[in-house]
Formats: structure tokens, sequence, C-alpha cells
């Protein structure tokens, strides 16, 4: 071989080992606490891909996650729906392949006259989440009963969840809105608390579809069509992990307390059966998460960038 062609040779060898040295890690990002206990088992057991080190990292809140997706720097990581969609509309090529999480909220009361939904009208309700999932889903529900959410009634969003839940407790605060673990611990607090209606039901009586999403992963698109085999491994070690989790809610709460979540492993494992845990690909979740985004739209369409995710937002498994 002359040396023109050796150095062309070399040349390739060298960038085909920088190639494959830069996919041989990926890690995938998760978030501490409720919404990640669907992924706890892959963080005691990452799936095995030859050539490829998968590595778990929980960050604090979704916000974290949702900065390293914009960056580049996350090729996979864990949101709230509406996140994913303000992130594809923003010009960042990212896709949802599947729901993790489904709605798994509870609409609690100490105040007598609250019977159902219909007997908020006057009263003042602490929401989780103002601007995020729970608010929007709570406002269209109340519209389904002729209520409306900017006059009809005050929504008090000044408190964190694990707020809400103790204030709830300790009777500081009459009636709120909390998703799971936290309704547990509202449950196990005090029990003579009501638990007013269903909210999954009552959403889906509202808009006439399916339970809403609350988690979604999301993925690179241009490193999934790079790395096909590598993402649909990961996906199913995501699917394993949450049918393992759903199956065995002892373990994955104790292991949930041994990553160190902030939840105790008895209230995770009470909380799992209650939650909706889930694995519903792209092409299955996409009416649900339009639902969802119709309502983003009707109540502040900036939230998820003004407009319904385009079709090549959704990833469809090869």
């Amino acid at each position: 071989m002359n040396k023109k062609y050796f150095s062309l040779f070399l040349t390739a060898v060298l960038g085909g080992l920088v190639s494959l040295s830069a996919q041989s890690s990926v890690t995938v990002y998760g978030i501490r606490g409720p919404s990640g206990i669907g992924m706890v088992r892959l963080f005691e057991q990452p799936p095995r891909i030859p050539g490829v080190e998968v590595k778990l990292e929980a960050l604090a809140q979704a916000d974290l996650v949702a900065a390293r997706i914009i960056s580049g720097e996350a090729k996979i990581g864990i949101l709230p729906p509406n996140v994913a969609a303000k992130i594809a509309s923003s010009g960042r090529d990212i896709q949802v392949a599947a729901v993790l999480g489904r709605g798994m909220l509870s609409l609690f009361s100490a105040d007598p006259s609250i019977g159902s939904f219909a007997d908020l009208r006057g009263k003042t309700v602490a929401v989780a989440g103002g601007g995020a999932t729970p608010d929007y889903v709570l406002r269209r529900i109340l519209l389904s009963y002729g209520i409306d959410p900017a006059s009809d009634l005050q929504l008090d969003y000044s408190l964190a969840p694990p707020e809400i839940a103790q204030s709830l407790i300790a009777g500081r605060i009459s009636t709120g809105i909390i998703p799971e673990p936290f309704a547990t611990l509202v449950r196990a607090g005090r029990p003579s608390l009501r638990q007013i209606g269903d909210v999954q039901e009552e959403w889906m009586r509202a808009v006439g579809g399916e339970n809403y999403p609350m988690t979604v992963i999301v993925v690179d698109a241009a490193w999934a069509r790079e790395q096909p085999g590598v993402f649909r491994a990961i996906l199913n070690a995501c699917r394993s992990s949450i049918e393992w989790t759903v199956a065995h809610p002892a373990e994955a709460g104790a292991l949930t307390e041994r990553l160190d979540w902030g939840l105790r492993a008895p209230v995770a494992s009470m909380a799992i059966p209650l939650s909706s845990y889930v694995f519903i690909p792209a092409r299955e979740a996409r009416a649900s998460l339009e639902a969802l985004y119709k309502v983003f739209l009707e109540f502040s369409p900036e939230s998820i960038g003004g407009r319904l995710p385009e079709d090549n937002f959704y990833y469809y498994l090869p």
C-alpha cells in the first residue's frame, strides 16, 4: 500500500474509531421522585447492549432534564408532555417515543358542602402545579360543569405538592388536588378527608377520550435515526422496568428509598398500585397526547409553542 492510500486508510480507521467512541455511551435522564418510579429497575440493572454503555441519571426536576435536551447534551430523557412539545416547537428536533405515566390526580376536601366537582363554585382549591398538567386538567373539568376557572372559584398555586399534602393533613387548607404518591400520604395521614369524584374519569368524560398523559420519554431525532437498534433496546428496557415496578410494588418502593429519591419505601409501595405507570408507544398514545395538547392550547397556547406538534414529533418504532 503506497503512502497516499495508507494515509487515507489510516484517516478512515481513526475516524471510525472516533465515531465508535462517540457512540459507545449514552445516558438516559430521568426525574428523581414520583415521575421516575417506573424507571427504578433500570437504575439497578441498566440495559446491556453490546458495544454501548447505557448510563442512568436522575435529576431533581423536569426543568433540568429539559435544559440538557435543549443543549443537545441529553439524547434521551423523561419530560412532561407540554415541556416536550414546547421544546420541539422551538426548533429542537426531538420526538416523543412513548407515554410512561398517565393521570394519577386526586381531589380531596374537608368541606362538607363539597360532594362533587359541581360544588367547587365559590371555593378555594390548592392546585399542584400552576401552568402544568394538573392545572389544565382541573380547568377543563370545571368548564364541563359550567364553572369558569378564572372567575367562579379561587385556584391557589402557592404550595408545592408535598406542602399541599401536609396542609390538607394538618387542616390548614380544606380542598386540594394532588398527584400520587402525595395523595397516598393524605389518605394515610387524615383518613377523614373525602376524595371528591375521580379526576381521571371526569377528564375522560369532559374530553371524550382517554386518560391524560403525565410523562413521556423523548429522544434526539437525529440520534434515534443513527442508533435505531440501541434506542429500541433502551425502550424495551424501559417497558420491562415499568412492568416490573407495577408487578412488584414492595420491591420497587424499597429501591426508590435506596436511591434516595425523597420517598420512603412504604409510601412508594402503597402509591404504585394507585399510580398509572404505563408504556404506551407514540403511535398508540398520539390521540391522548393531542387531547391534552388541545387543552393547553385552550388555556395557554404558548405553553406548547402555540400549535399542535407536527407528525414528525411522534417516534414510531421501526
